[in-house]
């Protein structure tokens, strides 16, 4: 080691954790001591992302400021010191999971694409017609999709461990697949991600092997909370990313077998992945660097080395009895609150609990908008896991995803918001109605004498409103005035696609004009909200008018722009598609 990377690494302060204490972690995550409206931040999406560590910032910071340069062939000073720190955090990440040797890690940007490495490296090698590829029915979309391409290519078969109702796989039917030999490979999560179920990965593996099949499994979620061992663990693969380990994001690690990596052709061409290149042949170079093409996240790398170093000072096995004691808790105050129903009740699970209302029924979405806005940061939606959703019955759920720098009284202020949201739910659910619900649907009037009309009044009456709290606010009482006509709508026509609420939309021509009227409902209250507004500017209006008029720009301009992306799913963009296809229908005609 050099003298400049010496004092690098000894610029950081060393951590004495030899008791744990979440108090004392918590203090060194500068994010955690933030505050909206005086309201402290209670942040419970670990599942989705990680916080940072002050050390892990500092590392990136010193990097760019003091270190940077690109990494391998450089004969200068500063290329050799980035070289060097790259290389730092390949062993560091070597003994953190036990690997047996640094090639056998491979720098990738996330598990995603360290799955779709392996899917397509390994297809291309052993996959043929015939063949099986089998995931679980807990997989995360990044290790499903990449497996149906990798079958779709070679003629495989992609085959599914059923699991229960309670979130656990099936073991015993996962043998009776492999017995007949054609699998391949077997690609499963160590903890799901949207059921908090610890899967029995020794188990899987051994079963596996004995029947002539690989092994990969995503790690993603178990890294930042139980020690990792992969020899132990004897599987083929295994992946995991920077950002959910409380580094940075766009750096991730795959695991492979040194022989399996040397025998997989190259996943991408480009710089640093060669030994030689003609016009006529290429030779590749050996490990890591075969599957290293071009310039890597270096900083991104040196985040990832210093929160190794941060986790492992802390130490693994005093997070891991302190999240299981949270989770436990979390758990037995959920079960206080009327008609919340646990989803993901696996004998074995951490870190992750996930929930629905059922009565009376509140959407996912609502649950997610209303703690926003106490500061409260949870997931809401299917977390890309949709075949677990559909397994279950169920459109989504609201997640609370746990981190060692969690609190009891974060559990507390969260369990207690949520009683609140429930209540008044409940409140509004038994109020009694002046009239029935309609048995039939009515589709709603112009609201003024065209869309940009529509558009100044909504505009006037949102300039009203101070901040985000009070426009999400107003957007669900403006939902509370549509007529209630989900269940009729939901027998007429298909569910608007790609909204995690459910949304269903009908229009038509009005009567003898040359205009579009529509109408909507879901079964979420800030999206009925949002349905609310998309009448009053469109419904009755000129195909023509709903076709040029800037939603996008609307949106923007009265403060909801955070419901306007299609990767939001929560309603607005897929009715939006809807609504300019029924518009461009009319025009056509």
């Amino acid at each position: 080691m050099t003298t400049a990377a010496r004092e690098t690494r000894d610029t950081h302060p060393r951590l004495d954790h030899s008791t744990f204490d979440p108090l004392k972690v918590r203090s060194d995550f500068p994010i955690l001591q933030s505050k909206l409206h005086d309201k402290p931040l209670v942040y419970l999406d670990n599942g989705a992302t990680t916080q940072k560590p002050r050390q892990v910032l500092d590392a990136i910071r010193h990097y760019y400021e003091a270190e940077n340069a690109n990494i391998h062939r450089g004969v200068y000073h500063l290329s050799q010191l980035a070289t060097e720190r790259w290389e730092q955090t390949r062993h560091k990440v070597r003994n953190f999971i036990n690997a047996g040797e640094d090639k056998e890690i491979i720098f990738t940007r996330g598990t995603t694409e360290s799955i779709n490495l392996v899917a397509n490296a390994f297809s291309r090698l052993s996959l043929r017609e015939g063949d099986e590829v089998l995931v679980s029915a807990m997989e995360h979309h990044s290790n499903i999709v990449p497996w149906q391409m990798a079958c779709q290519g070679s003629g495989a078969t992609l085959r599914v461990i059923p699991m229960n109702d309670r979130g656990e796989l099936l073991l015993d039917e996962y043998e009776k697949i492999l017995k007949s030999r054609r699998v391949k490979l077997v690609s499963v999560v160590h903890l799901s991600n949207s059921l908090g179920t610890i899967n029995d990965v020794n188990e899987i593996t051994t079963l596996a092997h004995a029947h002539g099949a690989k092994v990969m499994i995503d790690g993603a979620q178990w890294v930042a909370h139980f020690p990792t061992d992969v020899r132990d663990i004897d599987c083929d693969f295994y992946a995991f990313s920077g950002h959910k380990i409380f580094g940075p994001t766009g750096i991730g690690i795959l695991y492979g077998r040194r022989e399996l990596l040397e025998a997989m052709p190259p996943y991408q061409g480009g710089g640093d992945m060669i030994a030689s290149v003609t016009f006529e042949k290429t030779v590749y170079a050996d490990l890591p660097s075969k599957f290293e093409a071009g310039t890597p996240h270096i900083a991104g790398a040196v985040g990832l080395g210093a929160a190794i170093d941060y986790v492992t000072a802390v130490g693994l096995p005093n997070t891991a009895a302190h999240e299981q004691n949270l989770l436990a808790y979390a758990t037995g105050r959920m079960c206080e609150i009327p008609g919340v129903r646990i989803i993901g009740t696996a004998a074995k699970k951490a870190s992750v609990l996930s929930f629905v209302v059922d009565d009376p029924p509140m959407s996912s979405h609502d649950i997610g908008v209303v703690l926003d806005m106490e500061n409260i940061a949870i997931r809401t939606g299917h977390h890309c896991c949709q075949p677990v959703m559909d397994r279950l019955k169920i459109s989504s759920t609201a997640r609370a995803s746990l981190a060692m720098y969690n609190t009891r009284d974060d559990i507390d202020c969260f369990i207690e918001q949520l009683k609140n949201a429930t209540a008044h739910n409940h409140q509004r659910a038994v109020k009694p109605t002046a009239t029935p619900l309609p048995t039939s649907i009515t589709f709603a009037s112009p609201a003024a004498v065209s869309t940009r009309a529509a558009a100044e009044e909504l505009a006037a009456d949102f300039e009203l409103l101070p901040d985000r709290d009070a426009r999400n606010s107003y957007v669900i009482d403006l939902g509370e005035r549509i007529p209630h006509a989900f269940d009729r709508l939901k027998t007429m026509t298909e569910r608007v696609p790609g909204c995690m609420s459910e949304v269903y939309l009908v229009g038509r021509r009005s009567p003898g004009k040359d205009a579009l009227e529509f109408t909507a409902d879901a079964n979420s209250d800030i999206v009925r909200g949002l349905i609310a507004i998309m009448e009053r500017l469109y419904s009755g209006q000129s195909a023509t008018e709903i076709l040029t008029f800037d939603i996008e720009g609307f949106f923007h301009r009265i403060g909801l722009d955070q419901f306007i992306s299609t990767q939001r799913r929560n309603g607005l963009a897929g009715m939006i598609k809807k609504i300019r296809t029924l518009a461009n229908d009319l025009v056509s005609s």
